[in-house]
């Protein structure tokens, strides 16, 4: 009997080692499962796992394959297996028609092709890529520049009250070019703040291969280092402003685009030559000015590829001297962009200079507000005003890195100086005719402009590069 129950105990003992050595192997086997199968504990691993899936799945080729009446689904799997292809999805609606994904890393033809020659397709296509079409269908480009959606003159969608399509669609323009930096703008006027952040990278400097401005009878003592132009009243190189509203003028022709802060000029890229003969009060005399259109002219002699220049200034005085050094600017290629000037006035009756020179190279310039309409301020004159740009509340770049809003046909002249250089950096070649002529014409007719300039009409930087 004892010996029985020793027997027993041992069998009873044996079976439980047993047990535990299979359950310890058991739990050892399910932890290796366990350490095989968990993700990577590290982020980077697993972003760099995300990444390759990724783009093998961006790799895929995906076509639209439809198959003939009477192919069963069964089918069309069978045959998309044979390629090693799959089907990823059914168009229910359309019978046959199903989106076929490339497992081989074929390229998108050769897939294509290989799908219809087979008996069973009737076609097979491309998935093309679709993007969206702003501005009804036509091609455009967006500024990032943080202040953007305050330049309604570029692009107007009824902010602040004004009238959606009142601008000279700039964003159209933009899709063929947005400036060059061969492309020389002289802004005559106060100077310009040529360290503002959105001007600086687009401030013109003399090339080292130009010898610098001299004028016996204005520096006597030597060669005026013209590094960013020249001041006339102070007669030396440093034409700095003390005024703003040659700064603000310069912006609305070239503040660098597409840098995500303040504005975007009408030439994201363009080179302004800050001309300085007005004071820190805004007065200047035309002698100053027959002085900094002098010193234009050299420059452009020199091998400086000057060819506008923006005025945004006049008085009712007559100067046969300005006229005949404006004149000399065109024979030397230079377009002269003039404000017509605010006194609500008919230029044709009594005239305002220099926009009333009935030269080749001249274009004067009415300003319109936010509904398309001519500002309250702005002269007209069916003959001698010859075509209209936004100027009222217009944002642009001011003194101390600032951005201000001004009106007048100040701001509307540099839009059309602006828009002539767009088109001089698409066609480097034009002449000043033939620029004068593209842009009188390329324009949107504007009722209230009927009767009040020549063009009648706002002009249109899309049409004047040739974007519609």
């Amino acid at each position: 009997m004892k010996s029985n129950r020793f027997w027993i105990h041992l069998t009873i003992a044996l079976v439980l080692v047993l047990v535990a050595a299979f359950a310890g192997a058991v739990r050892k086997w399910q932890k290796n499962r366990r350490m095989a199968t968990v993700p990577y504990s590290s982020s980077q691993n697993r972003d760099e796992r995300a990444d390759e899936t990724d783009q093998q799945n961006i790799a895929k080729t995906e076509i639209l394959v439809r198959f003939r009446a009477g192919v069963t689904q069964n089918t069309i799997e069978s045959i998309a297996q044979r390629l090693n292809d799959q089907v990823e999805d059914q168009i229910e609606s359309v019978s046959g028609l199903e989106v076929i994904e490339d497992e081989d890393g074929k390229d998108a033809e050769s897939v294509v092709a290989q799908y219809r020659a087979l008996p069973e397709v009737e076609y097979a296509e491309l998935n093309t890529e679709i993007k969206l079409d702003h501005e009804d269908g036509h091609k455009h480009i967006h500024a990032d520049d943080e202040l953007f959606s305050r330049q309604w003159g570029l692009f107007n969608n009824g902010q602040n009250g004004g009238a959606a399509g009142a601008d000279i669609s700039a964003m159209r323009a933009w899709a063929l070019t947005t400036g060059s930096d061969q492309v020389v703008v002289a802004v005559l006027d106060s100077g310009v703040d040529y360290s503002h952040p959105d001007l600086a990278n687009n401030i013109w400097a003399r090339p080292p291969i130009i010898m610098a401005y001299r004028d016996d009878d204005l520096t006597p003592e030597g060669p005026v280092d013209d590094v960013h132009g020249f001041n006339v009243v102070e007669d030396n190189g440093d034409p700095m402003d003390d005024n703003g509203h040659g700064t603000h003028c310069a912006g609305i022709i070239g503040a660098e685009g597409g840098n995500g802060i303040g504005i975007a000029g009408i030439n994201w890229s363009v080179k302004i030559m800050p001309l300085k003969f007005m004071d820190a009060e805004g007065i200047g005399t035309t002698k100053d000015a027959i002085e900094a259109i002098n010193y234009v002219i050299d420059r452009k002699r020199a091998g400086v590829n000057v060819r506008i220049i923006s005025a945004s200034w006049g008085s009712t005085a007559r100067s046969r001297a300005l006229e005949d050094v404006i004149r000399k600017a065109g024979e030397e290629g230079i377009l002269f962009v003039a404000a017509a000037g605010n006194a609500r006035s008919d230029n044709d009756q009594n005239p305002h200079y220099p926009s009333s020179y009935n030269l080749g190279n001249v274009i004067s310039v009415a300003a319109l507000n936010r509904n398309d309409a001519l500002a309250s301020f702005s002269n007209y004159g069916a003959k001698s005003v010859h075509i209209a740009a936004p100027g009222a509340e217009i944002l642009s770049t001011y003194l101390k890195n600032g951005f201000e809003e001004k009106s007048g046909t100040s701001m509307a002249t540099p839009v059309v100086a602006g828009v002539a250089a767009l088109v001089i950096a698409k066609n480097p070649n034009i002449s000043v005719a033939d620029l004068r002529a593209l842009l009188l014409k390329s324009v949107d007719s504007v009722p209230a402009l009927k009767g009040k300039v020549s063009s009648g009409g706002r002009i249109n930087a899309a049409k004047a590069v040739g974007a519609e």
